[in-house]
């Protein structure tokens, strides 16, 4: 970025941040705050170890200042502005999930668009909120946009905020599905003996409540309904696709997937003997792959993270960090609605070095290399990510 373009998007900013009010988090107070400048040369410099008090009223530090991102720490302190972190006296954090685009399986970030990057990582956002709403039932959510590749999700249920590093370890395995290898992990057990019964015998039955046990069963009740639409034949054809389902095994599931059916939907996993807990397994691995949350596990670890301020713009793409309803999350799109209006009406000139294609604020925009006129908030987006510089005018 050459100075021409750092201080055109400096300016830009600060006229961003002069035209809105942005909304602290709760406790900002007792939070450290930092932000990256915009520099010259290529480095970065995180100014860290400020406390609210020390920048002063926010929207008049960020007028001023126009940083090129902005942080505030998920953790709470007694002294927030303390040079080091053991100085700064925590006392509690809110539970931080970060995903990113970037690091999602299938995702090739030198392939893919970056609207189809944005939308693999929503649907990994839905399977997020889906562990936190459904399996712990935390209810203080805040979902946001992050700006650049990604989404963030604050849980500031009073319940976990004292939660230390191992127990935030323990919620990560859990939203990834670490560990998960048998199904009888997932299963309530219970001996069964009586009248009839020569030798006490243990009963496994699926939990199908909640949780992973109930992504499982989804799966299970699904292949059953497959399987019973299907003959014989073609039956057990099917059910030997799994791995470890011979033949014996496969005529045998496919005799308790139409004979009794309802003892498979009420969890039962010893309805075809050992074989039902076989497939289960497979199936649990499937739905493990399929349904986990692709979590940058660190960032969730992390007690002291800083974490981008919502309503500030990120340095490496200017669209605006986004705080999203929860209800208006289906209909979110990030390249429209963090688009700022600051950058939404104007032209401006740049030097593209390679042709571009941009799909922004609802167009496709294909940009030819040289000396291009373009719309300000694309512009903005080709000189964040280094792609542009700002032509003299």
């Amino acid at each position: 970025m050459n100075d021409r373009t750092r201080e055109y998007l400096r300016g830009r900013f600060g006229d961003h941040y002069r035209r809105v009010s942005l909304t602290p988090p709760p406790a900002y107070e007792a939070r450290e705050w930092g932000y990256i400048p915009f520099t010259a040369g290529s480095g970065t410099t995180m100014v860290r170890h400020n406390s609210h008090m020390d920048l002063g009223d926010l929207d008049t530090f960020l007028a001023r200042e126009r940083p090129r991102h902005v942080y505030f720490s998920a953790g709470r302190y007694a002294d927030p502005g303390a040079r080091s972190m053991g100085e700064k006296g925590w006392r509690e954090s809110d539970l931080v999930f970060d995903l990113d685009a970037d690091h999602l399986p299938g995702v090739d970030p030198e392939t893919d668009a970056y609207g189809e990057m944005l939308a693999t990582c929503k649907d990994a956002l839905e399977k997020l909120l889906s562990f936190l709403e459904d399996d712990f039932g935390f209810e203080d959510l805040t979902v946001v946009f992050s700006g650049g590749r990604g989404y963030h999700v604050h849980v500031r249920d009073e319940g976990v905020r004292r939660l230390d590093r191992d127990h935030r370890r323990e919620v990560v395995d859990y939203v990834r599905g670490l560990g998960l290898e048998h199904v009888d992990d997932l299963a309530r057990t219970e001996t069964v003996s009586g009248i009839g019964v020569k030798n006490p015998v243990e009963k496994r039955t699926l939990r199908t409540d909640g949780g992973w046990g109930r992504r499982v069963h989804a799966r299970l009740v699904a292949l059953a309904d497959e399987v019973r639409a299907l003959d014989e034949v073609a039956g057990v054809a099917r059910l030997r696709e799994f791995d470890g389902i011979g033949e014996k095994g496969a005529t045998t599931l496919y005799t308790a997937m139409t004979e009794n059916y309802d003892e498979l939907v009420a969890g039962n996993l010893e309805a075809a003997g050992q074989y039902s807990r076989t497939l289960a397994d497979r199936l649990l691995a499937r739905a493990v792959e399929a349904e986990n949350a692709p979590i940058d596990e660190p960032v969730t670890t992390d007690i002291n993270r800083l974490i981008r301020l919502p309503g500030s713009l990120h340095g490496g793409s200017g669209l605006r960090v986004t705080r999203i309803d929860r209800d208006a999350l289906p209909d979110f799109d990030p390249l429209v609605d963090a688009v700022p209006e600051t950058f939404r009406n104007h032209d401006i000139t740049v030097e593209v070095d390679e042709p571009q294609s941009v799909r922004l604020d609802g167009e496709t925009h294909k940009i030819a290399d040289g000396k291009r006129t373009v719309r300000e908030c694309v512009g903005v987006l080709l000189m964040a990510r280094g792609d542009a510089e700002k032509a003299a005018e």
